[in-house]
């Protein structure tokens, strides 16, 4: 499975996703709940009010891959409202509660504001290179470069006082490995080795760039 470029920024917040999620009926998910399921048909956006949201896809044996990860004014679920199955799970990463917003309500609003149409496609372009960039990551990237690229991305994008970049999200080593497309024991070996090298600290389970990552290890 290929290792996706995850985003974990949220977006400017887009008035038309605000005036959405108005029209949507607000529903709440504890932790761990399933909100889409692979496979099944669906005709409902979910737009987050509060919480995060992550999308991923499973095999047979239980492996999952991490597709995303979505918070406040994110959506999931457009990629079914043509009336197809749908593409990926999607779950509640921690305690969340979102607008649930149908389909017919969705091609309403599309009809009262156009413009909005654009905005969705802009998203899916996006997405869609995003899918393009994994792609090319897997055939080219190996799993260390795939970690270094990961960690770069979360890192804060200025130093402190001391000169390093805290991470801005902390994960465990069974995530990452689900953001990586590896096992949990390579990400834990990786980052004991960059630990042990002085690039990488630990302090309350959250992981603090001390140095610039090697490009090869």
């Amino acid at each position: 499975m290929p290792a996706p470029a995850v985003s974990f920024v949220t977006p400017p917040n887009s008035p038309h996703i605000e005036a959405l999620a108005t029209l949507g009926v607000a529903r709440r998910y504890r932790r761990g709940a399933l909100l889409i399921q692979e496979g099944e048909t669906g005709d409902t956006l979910y737009i987050v009010l509060q919480g995060r949201l992550r999308a991923f896809v499973a095999d047979n044996q239980g492996r999952e891959l991490t597709l995303g990860m979505y918070g406040p004014l994110e959506y999931v679920g457009e990629m079914s409202l043509d009336g197809g199955p749908r593409s990926a799970n999607v779950e509640a990463a921690e305690a969340s509660t979102c607008a649930v917003v149908s389909r017919a309500t969705l091609l309403e609003y599309i009809a009262a504001h156009p413009e909005f149409a654009l905005e969705l496609m802009a998203r899916l372009i996006r997405r869609a290179r995003l899918a393009t960039d994994s792609a090319r990551s897997v055939a080219l990237i190996d799993v260390y470069g795939r970690l270094v690229r990961l960690l770069n991305e979360l890192a804060s994008s200025k130093a402190d006082g001391n000169g390093e970049r805290p991470l801005k999200e902390r994960l465990t080593h069974q995530q990452m490995s689900q953001h990586l497309a590896c096992s949990r024991e390579m990400v834990s070996r990786l980052l004991k080795d960059l630990e042990t090298g002085g690039y990488i600290a630990v302090r309350d389970r959250w992981i603090v760039l001390r140095k610039p990552l090697p490009a090869r290890w």
